[in-house]
């Protein structure tokens, strides 16, 4: 088994806890407050990872470039953005079907990936996705009987429309965080990782400090007083990244993303034991053509 698909699924799972944990906080912290705890509370984490990997597994930091900088920026501002039009759906629908429709990520991480850094998949592997998409899709019209009107209905409502806005925004960050990445050059895809991860959530942490700052001092009071449950955001968000970054530095995003869909069957597990929401036959069923479509990619 290749590398990257144990890293990518260890990451699908961290970032469903990640995700989980959010939802809880964004009745208490709001949409921003809740997005913040999971860069602020990990930034520390990923600065002593780097440290680690430096003194005791004698890894050589790699050199910064202003490409890279360029990219950790783009990809920095893009996940921040992505993350707060997550949690702001999970208060639109429920915690299944708002992760759902973000998972329209694979097919636009492929076409930003090809757009921006000429990486091109296979057939077997754009059918492969085209059936997680489907079973991404299926699950979002659960609710609702199966029709062209309704159909229509669910890609242009407002749920939907930010959902897959997330999905592409976190498309966008994905493809700047594999190009910062592979543009550092340095002793290896673990420590190239590694120092992006903790450059871009230090500086998230920055930019979303001076922002909540800006709008309201009392978030970041509110912020602080729930650091118990935040510091579990922030250690189950940095642990996802780290293991993002990595599977990224080592297999194309598209790749990457797809087998991410993996999140949607622990999503499911989730929603049912923590958050007690019914899941119903057609959700299931999206559930079952996603794990198709991401066993397809991994034997096509």
């Amino acid at each position: 088994m290749e590398l990257w698909i144990p890293i990518t699924i260890a990451a699908a799972f961290l970032q469903n806890l990640r995700s989980a944990l959010q939802k809880h906080l964004q009745g208490s912290l709001g949409t921003r407050g809740a997005s913040f705890v999971r860069f602020g509370y990990g930034f520390p984490l990923a600065i002593l990872y780097v440290l680690v990997l430096r003194l005791a597994v004698g890894l050589p930091f790699p050199a910064l470039n202003w490409t890279f900088a360029f990219w950790a920026v783009i990809g920095g501002l893009a996940q921040i953005f992505a993350t707060m039009l997550l949690v702001y759906l999970f208060s639109l629908r429920n915690f299944a079907v708002g992760t759902a429709y973000s998972k329209t990520e694979p097919v636009q991480a492929a076409i930003f990936g090809f757009v921006l850094l000429g990486e091109r998949i296979t057939f077997g592997a754009v059918v492969a996705i085209i059936v997680g998409v489907v079973g991404v899709m299926l699950i979002s019209l659960a609710r609702a009987p199966l029709s062209w009107r309704n159909i229509l209905a669910a890609l242009t409502s407002r749920t939907a429309l930010i959902g897959i806005a997330s999905g592409a925004v976190f498309g966008i960050s994905a493809v700047a965080y594999r190009s910062a990445s592979l543009s550092l050059q340095g002793p290896g895809p673990i420590m190239d990782a590694a120092v992006t991860l903790a450059c871009v959530t230090t500086f998230q942490t920055a930019f979303m400090l001076v922002w909540m700052g800006w709008k309201d001092k009392r978030e970041i009071v509110d912020v602080l007083r729930s650091w118990r449950s935040s510091s579990l955001v922030g250690i189950a968000g940095v642990l996802g990244s780290a293991c993002w970054f990595t599977a990224m530095s080592l297999q194309q995003v598209a790749y990457v993303r797809a087998l991410g869909q993996i999140e949607l069957v622990f999503t499911f597990m989730a929603s049912y034991f923590l958050f007690h929401e019914r899941v119903n036959r057609t959700e299931a069923a999206g559930c079952l053509l996603i794990v198709c479509g991401i066993l397809g990619l991994l034997f096509l």
